[in-house]
């Protein structure tokens, strides 16, 4: 092994396949697993095709009924904000951030999402 075959093992590559375009509900959710570095967690997927940032994956998982939904919430938008409706208890949360909006006190984990052809890459960094 060379050391610059040493240094490419080493090197973190943060971009994971998820799933794929077929995968994808348009205007709508659907829930992945992917392993990250703290462990195995349930993402929401959004597409929404035609807007300036189609691609967006937040937590699964409601903090406020303790379940994991999040990808079965209605999709809309709030001031020109894309949101997702929990199904549970309604909360809105941005899909940008995972802001809450009725609570700025929460917010769920998100992650940078991209088409790498029909691919659907993740950054788990």
């Amino acid at each position: 092994m060379t050391a610059a075959t040493a240094q490419d093992q080493t090197m973190t590559q943060t971009w994971q396949p998820l799933c794929t375009k077929a995968d994808l509900v348009a205007h709508s959710g659907v829930a992945a697993w992917t392993e990250t570095p703290e462990g195995p967690v349930q993402v929401a997927v959004f597409y929404l095709p035609g807007q300036a940032t189609e691609l967006f994956a937040v937590d699964h998982h409601d903090p406020f009924s303790d379940a994991n939904v999040i990808a079965r919430g209605i999709v809309g938008d709030i001031q020109g904000e894309p949101v997702v409706a929990s199904p549970i208890y309604k909360q809105h949360f941005r899909l940008k951030d995972g802001q809450c909006v009725e609570d700025e006190a929460v917010r769920l984990r998100c992650w940078p999402l991209r088409f790498d052809g029909e691919r659907v890459l993740i950054d788990l960094g």
